[in-house]
């Protein structure tokens, strides 16, 4: 197989890249050169965002049988890259995202459902949402490559060499210790996938020539707040004490879900759906995801020389706030 990936060189391009080596498959990456793709990948250097540049062009001179995007800027550079490419790629992987649906506080989106509407050709990304911009892509390829289209929305994707920072940003405080505020409940359901098994799965839907469009995570009710973050502190050796506050106070101290507190989303949150998608046709396909507790251990074990050197929390005032009304 001969794999194009437009990146490469970090998280899930990065794991993309690694196991299609593994698998004895020849890759390029086609990146900037801000940093080196795993080993025994070609490396194609280049801005794909310089419209009058040749190397979207080279690569269009070659013959692949499949391209990986995982671009989320204006679908603009997209189009340019799969339009390019369509007479010579087989198969067109985009890892998009469900931030694309339309109502996010819904349970068991499907693949159908709702999206919202893609921004207007020229949008300047600071004007458009995510979503928006990563609809509008996703209509991109398919206007492209039609059936030979694969289009994947993960959301949440945990695992060593995360970004941007969420599990790493509970691992950071974690291995400080003492009383920490986290937000309740602990039953609280979470659903992410980790980057291995998203990387993993995409090699093999691409390889069996799979079309169409996944919700790639792992099911709902996979995992809590509580087991994620019991598996933190474990995984950390420090002692800390969990100290769960009810989501009402959390909001009522101006905390804001997923940014201030990563990965948390509580009930009746207008996204709360993005913890509540239907999983059902990629588990059909083959994905499967591993427990929480080996992919919190394993992006620790990558972290740990570097835990101490980002952000640790939100600070000893909120926290002092917040643990007022902890249990």
């Amino acid at each position: 197989m001969r794999l194009l990936i437009l990146g490469g060189t970090r998280f899930l391009g990065r794991a993309v890249a690694a196991g299609a080596v593994a698998r004895g498959w020849r890759v390029t990456a086609l990146h900037r050169g801000t940093a080196a793709p795993p080993a025994q990948v070609e490396s194609l250097l280049g801005d794909r965002t310089d419209a009058a540049g040749p190397v979207v062009a080279e690569a269009a001179r070659r013959r692949w049988d499949l391209v990986l995007d995982t671009w989320d800027g204006p679908p603009e550079v997209v189009d340019r890259a799969a339009t390019a490419l369509a007479a010579s790629a087989g198969r067109y992987v985009y890892v998009s995202s469900r931030s694309v649906y339309r109502d996010l506080s819904a349970p068991g989106l499907v693949e159908e459902s709702a999206l919202v509407a893609a921004p207007p050709a020229g949008t300047a990304p600071e004007r458009a949402t995510f979503g928006q911009l990563k609809a509008g892509a996703e209509r991109r390829v398919r206007a492209a490559f039609g059936e030979r289209a694969l289009i994947v929305r993960p959301g949440l994707v945990l695992g060593p060499r995360e970004h941007p920072e969420r599990l790493v940003w509970w691992l950071r405080r974690l291995a400080r210790g003492g009383d920490v505020p986290v937000p309740g409940p602990p039953g609280l359901p979470v659903q992410y996938v980790d980057v291995r098994d998203l990387a993993r799965w995409l090699l093999d839907a691409a390889a069996a020539g799979r079309g169409g469009t996944f919700n790639a995570v792992s099911p709902p009710g996979h995992t809590t707040m509580g087991a994620l973050l019991a598996s933190c502190r474990d995984a950390t050796g420090s002692g800390a004490r969990l100290r769960w506050v009810p989501p009402g106070a959390v909001l009522a101290a101006g905390v804001l879900p997923w940014s201030e507190l990563p990965i948390w989303i509580p009930e009746g949150s207008p996204v709360r759906g993005l913890h509540e998608t239907a999983a059902d046709r990629a588990y059909a396909a083959g994905l499967r995801c591993r427990p929480i507790a080996e992919t919190v251990a394993d992006t620790w074990a990558w972290l740990r020389p570097s835990a101490h050197d980002g952000p640790a929390g939100l600070g000893p005032d909120r926290e002092a706030e917040l643990l007022r009304h902890a249990c």
